[in-house]
Parts: structure tokens; sequence; C-alpha cells
């Protein structure tokens, strides 16, 4: 029996914080150490951190890496034990994203990442080469500085494996994983039987069982031990990296760590029987007669024993039962660490919300106040680092710090209704519960006085007053008095985040937090610059349908019981006045559901379909209960709007991502803001294929041929303002 003692870790790195980064480096190589490890992996680019994008691009960033990694070699850190080390190389003037092997002040070997990921929010081509020398292992002149401090003066640098004298380890960066030729099977052939993972995956809604299936399946066919190292937390951008480090044997997982914590450090260790690997493979008789055929893959030799043989008190670890989250645990814990680290880091001391009483702006101050139990759960547990962070922002003094996560939120947390003549006092009221179950420090301040003097003053300017469509006012009136209130509750939102501190005695600021949906942004159903315009939204890439559904769930496992009458109330914006034959609602506003919204961004996004395409999915979807010419209308009345509100996207507040089928576009959906909104060849194109099934085309009511003012807001923070089909109000893009 050949047992080795194995150490992966969850690491909270922030981009371009060294100081931060290495210390957290530091105390894992450390931890692993002290539980009698003798491998040690992290995360890919761990002293960078992931997300620094074009500062990639930058020498500093380079420089500043090695010399961190000359800080660990310089100690006895590397002592004993093999360290895989993630960080930026320039070799022969190209840039890679590689591993670097340390063990006892040595480097053994410098790995070059092979597969580059470059969809979706990953870039990694735009500042990385790949390595393309599948066989090759060369001399890597090391840099001046660290050859002398450490007297090595080269290293191999190249696809390979570390050939230890009883065993063979070799590493698979990230990407790897998931290629159709991966590394680990032309080194699993050679022999190695430990693979070193070092990854920067964020969290996705109802992802991590394609990553856990990946890891476990690539064991299973050729065995081996697979040693997963992710990253955990905000790094500093929207993704969310949800750790869920792991180590696996033989596709059976031994140890997982946390997909959402408030840790810095998270180091998992397992004991694996290497002879398990061997007795696996030779089992397979075509593993054994492909390994007998293999192509030869280049070995770095190094001159240490790291296995122990069997003794009565070293055990295996045994296999564990994977823990998925359900995706309404994943909306309430992943967004609510993002906030803790872009709180804790970014100076702030809070956050402010406008909260509406509807779905979404509870939503996010539930999610808020899940945040504050979190971080309460953790001091009571003895993390000292969010102990510190806590009693700093929450302004402690004189040796007291949170016990409770109400008490706790009424320190960092505002939330704010606005409310108009148009407010029914049904959200006023929910409003107002929601914030004494969470603690917010809640305000309930009137902006009538506001709003009538905006136009007082246009009234003076021009002679006219505005009237709302309900009063006899024209669709161009009852926007614009809708939008007024919409941008005012911005501009208050950040007064009061700016000034409220101060009024209490406070120091610092408090971030505007939005509350958007991602539906909502798809569909561009918001007014610029009102409230869905903030400092951070953590609920910007969540559907609708997730978000009342987590409502559900939040009203029995957070303890907020408000959340169920929240969720069951229909959305509405209450921009307009209600009348006892008129409320104003948000789905007859956009002229779809929420449901279809998903639908269509899921096409669209995820499907890559266009305007085409789309209606021949749905033809087959909606099969039975619509007609041909009903889906045409659909998807016609989609695309018109989605492309008319287009250009909302360019200035959405950064949000947590969460959803594949994300419309933001600054980072994840590269798609231009300037569109033909009458789209007339695929239109076109959506008649002729209704024809040939045997109907007339479905005549779609006519929009205004030069998009006006902005649409309306929903709940504040989302938006509304398209006319349901057939009404006869124009929409409206800007």
């Amino acid at each position: 029996m050949r047992l080795l003692k194995v150490a992966t870790c969850n690491l909270n790195q922030w981009a371009m914080d060294f100081d931060n980064n290495l210390r957290n480096i530091k105390k894992s190589i450390a931890r692993a150490k002290e539980a009698g490890a003798v491998i040690r992996l992290g995360p890919e680019l761990e002293i960078t951190g992931y997300g620094c994008e074009d500062h990639f691009l930058e020498e500093d960033t380079v420089t500043h890496s090695w010399e961190c990694l000359k800080d660990l070699l310089l100690g006895d850190l590397t002592d004993n034990v093999l360290c895989g080390i993630g960080m930026p190389i320039i070799h022969d003037s190209v840039r890679y994203n590689c591993q670097v092997f340390c063990m006892n002040r040595r480097i053994l070997m410098i790995r070059p990442k092979m597969s580059l990921a470059n969809d979706g929010n990953y870039r990694e081509l735009r500042w990385f080469s790949a390595w393309t020398h599948k066989y090759m292992l060369v001399d890597f002149q090391l840099p001046s500085d660290v050859s002398e401090a450490i007297s090595q003066s080269s290293a191999p640098f190249g696809y390979g494996y570390i050939q230890f004298l009883d065993v063979a380890v070799a590493a698979e960066i990230c990407e790897e994983l998931f290629t159709a030729d991966p590394p680990r099977i032309g080194l699993a052939l050679n022999g190695v039987e430990v693979f070193l993972n070092a990854s920067g995956s964020h969290h996705q809604l109802r992802k991590l069982n394609v990553r856990i299936d990946a890891i476990k399946n690539a064991t299973l066919s050729c065995g081996g031990v697979y040693m997963y190292s992710n990253h955990q937390g905000c790094d500093g951008a929207r993704l969310y990296y949800d750790g869920c480090s792991c180590i696996v044997i033989n596709g059976d997982v031994v140890a997982q760590g946390s997909q959402f914590s408030l840790k810095d450090v998270e180091v998992l260790i397992a004991q694996v029987d290497l002879d398990a690997v061997s007795s696996y493979r030779g089992s397979i008789s075509s593993f054994r007669e492909q390994a007998s055929q293999k192509q030869k893959v280049f070995s770095v030799k190094a001159p240490y024993k790291i296995c122990q043989s069997f003794k009565l008190q070293m055990v295996p670890t045994a296999p564990v039962e994977v823990k998925y989250h359900c995706p309404e645990e994943e909306i309430a814990f992943g967004p609510s660490c993002w906030l803790w680290d872009y709180l804790r880091r970014s100076g702030a001391s809070g956050f402010l919300l406008p909260l509406s009483g509807g779905a979404d702006s509870s939503a996010v101050a539930a999610i808020v106040g899940c945040m504050c139990q979190l971080v309460i759960k953790d001091i009571e547990n003895g993390d000292e680092q969010v102990k510190t962070d806590a009693i700093r922002i929450g302004q402690y003094k004189n040796g007291e710090f949170p016990t409770d996560s109400k008490e706790f939120a009424r320190r960092v947390f505002y939330t704010v209704y606005m409310g108009t003549e148009n407010s029914s006092e049904a959200t006023r009221s929910r409003a107002k519960k929601l914030a004494d179950e969470i603690g917010s420090w809640h305000l309930d301040v009137p902006i009538d006085s506001v709003i009538s003097a905006l136009l007082s003053l246009f009234q003076t300017l021009t002679g006219k007053r505005p009237c709302y469509k309900v009063d006899g006012g024209s669709n161009t009136e009852n926007l614009a008095l809708q939008n007024i209130q919409a941008r005012v509750r911005m501009v208050l939102a950040f007064m009061l985040a700016s000034l409220m501190p101060w009024v209490h005695n406070k120091s610092g600021f408090y971030l505007v937090l939005g509350s958007s949906n991602v539906d909502e942004g798809l569909r561009g159903y918001l007014t610029k610059y009102d409230c869905s315009s903030a400092d951070i939204n953590p609920i910007g890439s969540v559907s609708k349908v997730d978000l009342r559904s987590f409502l559900r769930w939040g009203a029995a496992h957070l303890g907020y019981a408000s959340l169920a009458d929240i969720e069951a109330a229909p959305p509405t914006a209450e921009l307009e006045p209600i009348r006892s034959n008129y409320n104003q609602l948000d789905e007859v506003d956009m002229g779809m559901t929420y449901e279809e919204l998903s639908v269509y961004g899921r096409l669209r996004k995820i499907f890559r379909c266009g305007p085409v395409s789309m209606f021949q999915n749905l033809c087959h979807k909606w099969c039975g209960k619509l007609t041909p010419s009903e889906v045409a209308e659909k998807v016609k009345h989609f695309f018109k709007y989605y492309s008319i509100n287009r250009h909302k996207m360019t200035v959405l507040t950064p949000s947590y991502h969460a959803e594949s089928y994300s419309p933001e576009d600054n980072r994840f959906d590269l798609r231009q803001f300037l569109y033909n909104w009458r789209w007339p060849y695929q239109f076109r194109k959506i008649d002729e294929l209704v024809q040939e099934m045997g109907e007339d085309k479905t005549k779609v009511p006519l929009i205004a041929e030069r998009p006006g003012d902005s649409e309306n807001t929903s709940d504040w923070g989302g938006g509304m303002g398209v006319v349901a089909a057939g009404s006869g109000n124009p929409n409206v893009g800007l």
C-alpha cells in the first residue's frame, strides 16, 4: 500500500493585491504541512488573482509575481512539500498562464496552460498564448534576481510530468479538464497517477454538477487521483468564484470544500492509496493495451520519496457524498458572499437599497439579510478575519463586536421606501415589515414634493403641465411622468447613501444597491438612470422565475415571513395612478410573461438563435398551445423591443453573474447596441414560414417610427414601459 497525503484549497484572492494573495498562499501551505500533506495545490493564477484582465498585459504584473514566488522559495514553506503555484510567466516574449511546481526551495517544473478559456466571461486569449508543443520540455532561464536568491539558473518549461521515486505527478489546468483531447489521457498512459488541476471557475446557477461530473469522469476512464483547487469569493469584478475544491480517486469524491463561504483560506486534506489506482488501471484491458502503445511524454526527475507504506493508524480517506445546493440556496449564499467581499474591500460602511415592497428589491434586501446572518455565524464559529472586518465596517468600539444579525444589519444597511401619490399602502407596509424582519434602518420618504417642483419648473419654462394617460394625457406625457419618478428615486438614493452616515455620526459612505433582474435587462424593461442605476446589483443576472422561488424559500429558511406575501403580489411599478378600472401590471405592460422572457433569453444566448431559428424552435416547443401565427407574433414582439432597448445594457449596473443568458454587454454578451429594430429580412422569412404552414401572417401592431423617451421602472430597480400589444401605445427606448 502506497499512501499519499495531499492538500488542495479554496483561496479568496483579490486581483492585483499581492500582499493579500501571498498571505493566503502562505497560510494554505502552512496548514497543509501541519496536516502532514506532501502535495499542496492552489488555484489558477493565485499570486495575481484570476480577474486581473488587462493588468496581465503589464510587465509589472509578471515582475511582482516573480517577487512573490521568490519570497515563497526563500523560507522553509516548500520544504518537503510539492507546491503548485499559479502565476503568469513570459517565455521568449510570449506570456503564458502557468503552474509552477516548487519543492525544497527549488523550482522543479513550469507547466504553461495548453487550452485557454475564451468564451462567456473568459478572455484568456486576450492576455495569454497557449503552449502548443504537446510533447516538449525546454529550458527556461529564471529571472536573475530569482536565480541568485535560490541558486538555480533554469527550470524545465512545457508539457510533461514530475517523476518522483515512488509516484508520478502532473498538471491539468482549468479549461483542459473540459477539452475533447485532455492532457490527462496521454499522461495517464505514461503512468501519471496524480493530477493537479488549478482552476478559476465562477459560480453560475445549476452549474456545479457539470463541474463535479467532469472531475469524477476524469478518473473513471483511466483511474488516478484528481486534485482540484479553485478561487472563492469576489476578486474584484462581477464574478463570484465558488470554490468547491475537491479530491477524487477512481471516480469517488473523498474530499469536497465549501461552495459559498466567507473564509479567506480553506484547506482540504485527504489520504489516498495509490495502489488502488494501479489496481483500477490493471483491471481495464483496453487501458493496458493503449498504455503499451503510448506516445512518450517527457518527465522531470525528482529524487524524493513522498509516499508512505502501510501503517495501521494511516487510513485512506473514505468517499463522501457530494454536497449540492438548490438554486434558491445558491441565490441566497452566492450573492451574499459576493456582497460581503465587495463591502469589506471597497471601504464602504454599508449598503443602501430603495425598497419598494416588490419582489426584486425585496429579494435584494433578503440577500443582504442573509449576508448579515452568515457574518454572525462565522463570528460564532471563530473566524477572526470575518470578526475583524465586521467590527471595522459596523464601527464597533470598546471591544464590542456583532452578535446578532438584526443588530448588525441596522448598522450596515439602510432601506428606503420612496413613495408617491401612486404608491399603495400594501407595498409601503410590505417594505416596512420586511425591513423590520431583517433589521435594516428603514426610511419612509414621500417624494411628491420633489416631483411637483420639477413639473412646476417645466410649466414655468413651457406653459404646459403633463397629465397621466388615465387622466386624459398622451402616451408621451404618461411616460415622462413615470420616468420623472424613477429618476428622482435614483438621485435621492445616492444622496441618502452619501449623507445618512454623516447624519448618524458614522464615517464613510454607503453603496447603493440595484434590483433589476436579468429578464428586465434582456427586455430593456427599465428606465435609464433610475434606481436600476446603482453601484452594484446582486440579482442583475437572476431570472424573475428563480427570484420568486427564492422568495418562497427565504420566507421559510431565512426567517423573513413577509417574503411570502411579497411573492404572491402581482408585479407592478406603481408609477401611474390606480383607478377602479385600471391597475398597472408589469407583464401586461411588457406584452409578455417573465416565463416567456426566460425562454427567449435562453434561446437567444445559450442556443445562439436569431429571430428565424427562435421562431422554428418555439413552434416545436409551443406546439398545441399556440399557432405558428401566434408564435411569430411573440417572437417579433420580443426582438423589436430587445433591439430598441439594447443600448440600455451599455449602462447596466455591474451585476453578480449567475445566469448563462445574461444580456450584460460589458463582459458577457458582446453584441451591438444599434439595431434595425424592424428586422425586415428576418421577419419576412418568418412570415414566409408561416405562409408555408398554411396560415396568414399575423398583423403585429406597428410601433413608433422613431423611439422616444425611456421606458418606465418596475419595482424601482427593474423596469417597465412596454405597452401591451394592440393597445396602440408606442414603446420607447432611450
